[in-house]
Order: C-alpha cells, then sequence, then structure tokens
C-alpha cells in the first residue's frame, strides 16, 4: 500500500513539473520576461516586509534570488507530491488545487508592470499541461485500485492482483519516464528558443556611444597600496542591488521614457533621441543603504548620459512639484526630491558604464544617477517613466516596506587593508581603505590602534566631491592581537559619528573596524 501512495505522489510531482516546463517554454517562445515561477518570486519581493528583505540581502547577498527561486520550487513540488496522493481518493482535489495556484499565478503575471491578457497564457498551457498529465499518469494507478475480481474474473485472486499490479507499475513508470523526459526537452528548449536576451546583449555589445570613457581617473587617485578597492571599480566587480528576479532585456530600439505629471507639457524620448542630445560624463560613487558599517556594496565608476535637469526644464516643472516618481521596466519604483534632479550636482539618465554602453544588470539601456543620494531614492534601473509630483501624492516601493523618504548618503569609510584576522609583521605596519561622502567631499581620514591616538592618513586626488577617495597610514604596532578603527571627516567639517545605527530606515552609521595579529620577525641574538 505504502508503494502504491508513493506512485501517486509522484505523479503528482511529474505532471506538476512539466506543467512548470511548458509554461517556461511557452514565456520564452512569446519573449515574455516573467515565466509564472518568476513571477511568483517577484511577487513575494514585493510583499516582503523591509527588515526582512535587508535580512535576506545581508546574509545570502546576490544568491538571495536564486533562493527564494529554490524554495519556492521546492514548495510547489511539495503541493505537486501532495495533489497527486489526494487525487487517489478525491479525483476533484487536483482540480481544485491547480485551479488556486493557477488563479494565484495569475494574479502575480497582472501584476507585473505593462502586463496584460497575452502574458497569462504560459499560466493556461501550464494549467492544461497540470490536468492533462496527471490523468495519463494516475489511469494505470487506478486500475490498481479497483478489486481483484473486476480485474480478471476468471483467475485466481492473488494470480490476478500480481499480474494486474505489475502490468499498472510498468505503464505508469514508462509514462512518467517519458513525460519526465520530455519536460527537460521542453525546458531546454525554451532556454535555446529565448533568444530575447541574448540578442539584446549582442546589441549591448556592438553599440559604441561617441565620447564615452574619455574622461580618465585624475593622477594620484591610487595611492599604489596593494589590496585597497580598486579607485575604478570595473562593471563587473561593480556591486548589484535589484529587486529583479530575471532582469529586463530590452532592446534599444524599444525603450521609451515618458516624462509628465506636473509639467507644462509631457516629453516622450527613444533611444537614438536621447544619444541624440548634448551628453555629460563624470566619476560618481554609488552605495546602496543596505551597506552595513565597512561593507562593499559600492563602487566607483565613469558615467555618461543626459542631465535630467535640462529635461525637466524642458518640460516645464508646474508650481507645487517637490517630487519625479521613478519607474522602472520591472515596475520599481522610487521618489527621488525634484531639487536632486534639477540642481548642479549633475543627475543625469547614465547610457555608459567605464566608456561601455551599460551592462543589462545595471540598466541597460538607461538607467538614472543622482550623486548625493543612495539608490533605493535615486538610482533607477531600466528607468521608463519620471512623473514629477508631490511625496504626499505617492508611496515607493522601499518606503512602503519603512526606509526613509529622502535617502541622503552618510559619511562612510573602510578598512581594506589589514584584512580582518591577518597576521602581519610587527613594527610599521601599513593600513589603508577608501572613505565617501558624495556631494560634500572628504578632506581627512584618520585611522586609531587599540583605541590610541587618531593617526592621520594620506589621501589620493580625486576629480570631484562625488567620488570615494583612497587613504592610507603607517604606525608603529607592537607583537601581539590589535584593533584599528577608522573615521573620515567631509569638506564641511562633520566628522564621522562613531553612534552605531542598522541600516534602516536611511543607512547605517558607526566606525568599521577590523581585527588583526602582529607577529614578532626578528632574528633573536646568538
Amino acid at each position: 500500500m505504502e508503494e502504491r501512495a508513493g506512485l501517486w505522489r509522484l505523479a503528482g510531482l511529474v505532471a506538476g513539473l512539466a506543467g512548470l516546463a511548458t509554461s517556461y517554454t511557452a514565456a520564452m517562445v512569446l519573449t515574455i520576461r516573467e515565466s509564472p515561477v518568476v513571477a511568483i518570486a517577484e511577487g513575494v519581493i514585493r510583499l516582503t516586509p523591509g527588515p526582512v528583505a535587508d535580512f535576506v540581502i545581508r546574509f545570502f547577498g546576490s544568491g538571495n534570488k536564486a533562493l527564494l527561486l529554490v524554495m519556492i520550487l521546492l514548495i510547489v513540488s511539495l503541493v505537486f507530491a501532495a495533489l497527486g496522493s489526494a487525487a487517489r481518493r478525491r479525483w476533484w482535489v487536483p482540480l481544485a488545487g491547480y485551479s488556486v495556484l493557477a488563479l494565484v499565478t495569475a494574479a502575480a503575471v497582472l501584476l507585473q508592470r505593462a502586463s496584460g491578457t497575452a502574458d497569462l497564457l504560459p499560466v493556461v498551457i501550464g494549467y492544461l499541461t497540470w490536468l492533462l498529465v496527471l490523468g495519463l499518469l494516475t489511469a494505470p494507478l487506478r486500475r490498481l485500485e479497483r478489486p481483484r475480481a473486476a480485474q480478471d474474473p476468471a483467475a485466481a485472486p492473488v494470480a490476478a492482483d500480481e499480474r494486474a499490479g505489475a502490468h499498472g507499475r510498468r505503464t505508469f513508470l514508462v509514462r512518467a519516464a517519458l513525460v519526465g523526459g520530455a519536460a527537460v526537452v521542453v525546458a531546454g528548449a525554451g532556454r535555446v528558443l529565448g533568444t530575447g536576451r541574448r540578442a539584446v546583449e549582442e546589441t549591448r555589445r556592438l553599440l559604441r556611444i561617441e565620447g564615452a570613457g574619455q574622461t580618465p581617473p585624475p593622477r594620484g587617485s591610487s595611492l599604489g597600496v596593494d589590496d585597497i578597492a580598486s579607485w575604478q571599480t570595473p562593471n563587473d566587480d561593480f556591486y548589484q542591488i535589484h529587486t529583479a528576479l530575471v532582469v529586463p532585456a530590452i532592446a534599444p530600439v524599444d525603450w521609451r521614457l515618458r516624462i509628465h505629471g506636473m509639467v507644462e507639457r509631457e516629453i516622450e524620448l527613444t533611444y537614438d533621441a536621447l544619444l541624440a542630445r548634448e551628453r555629460t560624463e563624470a566619476w560618481v560613487t554609488l552605495n546602496c543603504v543596505s551597506n552595513p558599517v565597512g561593507g562593499d556594496l559600492v563602487g566607483n565608476a565613469l558615467w555618461t548620459g543626459v542631465l535630467t535637469s535640462e529635461l525637466l526644464a524642458e518640460a516645464g516643472v508646474l508650481p507645487g512639484a517637490d517630487a519625479v516618481l521613478q519607474t522602472s521596466e520591472d515596475g520599481w519604483t522610487c521618489g527621488t526630491p525634484l531639487e536632486a534632479l534639477t540642481d548642479a550636482r549633475g543627475a543625469m539618465l547614465a547610457v555608459a558604464m567605464n566608456g561601455e554602453a551599460l551592462p543589462i544588470e545595471h540598466g541597460f539601456p538607461v538607467r538614472t544617477l543622482v550623486p548625493g543620494l543612495y539608490g533605493y531614492v535615486s538610482a533607477t534601473k531600466w528607468v521608463v517613466d519620471l512623473e514629477v509630483t508631490r511625496f504626499a501624492d505617492f508611496s515607493a516601493y522601499w518606503t512602503q516596506r519603512g526606509w526613509g523618504e529622502r535617502g541622503p548618503v552618510k559619511i562612510a569609510s573602510r578598512i581594506d587593508v589589514p584584512r580582518s584576522g591577518e597576521d602581519v609583521p610587527a613594527g610599521r605596519v601599513a593600513f589603508g581603505g577608501v572613505a565617501w561622502m558624495q556631494g560634500t567631499g572628504i578632506a581627512a581620514v584618520e585611522f586609531s590602534v587599540d583605541g590610541g591616538e587618531w593617526v592621520a592618513a594620506d589621501l589620493g586626488r580625486v576629480p570631484s566631491a562625488d567620488t570615494w577617495v583612497q587613504w592610507a597610514g603607517t604606525t608603529e604596532v607592537a607583537p601581539g592581537d590589535h584593533r584599528v578603527r577608522v573615521r573620515a571627516t567631509d569638506a564641511a567639517g562633520n566628522v564621522q559619528t562613531d553612534v552605531e545605527r542598522d541600516v534602516l530606515p536611511d543607512g547605517a552609521t558607526g566606525l568599521d573596524e577590523v581585527d588583526f595579529s602582529a607577529t614578532d620577525t626578528s632574528t633573536p641574538d646568538e
């Protein structure tokens, strides 16, 4: 009996996974970004409270989305197995269960930005696959459940039961193997057929943006100390934090930006029209509000784009507006103070990063960039909509989850040398790292060993107040275990606070500390 129960569960599992495979392939063929599973996962992300989201990002880093997908697949697999088991006694239970799953998935799909009825087709295909495959797999299992006499009245009951059981199991296993193999092939075909992203990536790779990458790093920006973060962060090493489970792949020819709301005239821009405008270029450091003290969710790059101040001036902002609601292609939103997009800080619609067209993961074809603000209120990747409005009239993605409304960056500094737990030779020990305060700039950095006096560090040269600065210095350290701290002072004279606060609601504060050991390497006299 337990073996038969296991076969029913297996039937439900195979049918369920087959439905996921066909729905995924349908989404890929139709170039729908969100397959049903991805739509559910992104719905979970949108509904996750801010503190929980921050914990997941901090603990799992960039692997948090893969973990979410695995968890969803495990949960639905258990549900599929349970529905298969329930079908043994009540045929209507899997029908009801599949219907509920389809409705939940359909709701998740329709909640995606710019979704329509066509986006529901993969859900319908998956739903029909569940029903058809479950019926196909459970037909031989139902024969196993019939009374012996009904199976073969002329034969001995036991012999008839054994023959029917062997035939039913064999038929089921053959069908399950065929369906499982077909599901693998279908899913693989979906991946092959889903060439949309690859086509966009090829377009991006071949794209050359005239004038991008013409501003070299200033001489002296790097102090030449090994293991300090490079002053210019390569694109591949630049941190990535976003809510999209599958990042939007937008062909430049399909991109549109709408500027509307409290303006005298609406503006709609194509990618070519944006590139035809006068462009600016600047070195700017970006850092995530989720970056803990001493964290690595920060990077410095050369950005090329069109000033938002010029675009908004052309649109004609109406009196009373104090914010711009930005919207991404995937539906993510943020609210940015209007003055940050119109003042002299150089906020831009960026089209290039370190001299290359934006990587897809960093917002290709266009993203916003606002120096001096954390990304959650300013740096919209895959931006497609700018609505001039008022903070009182909307609530954006992260502010709905308890984060601050305006998000100005805080003074921060980090120790890169020595690493935590590192063993260094006693004597003259080198220390170094980076510090940043975009919009104001860093005037000084000091470090202290074991609570001793603060030692002034040397600073690298920077082109503006919007980039981080490398710092380095040396001091005498005796053999033993030690702790070093660092603090920065900005150009306005504000000293970095040692008061420790969490990243919620608007960025962490406190001083970075590193424990290290110093070893006496001198040779004793004979």
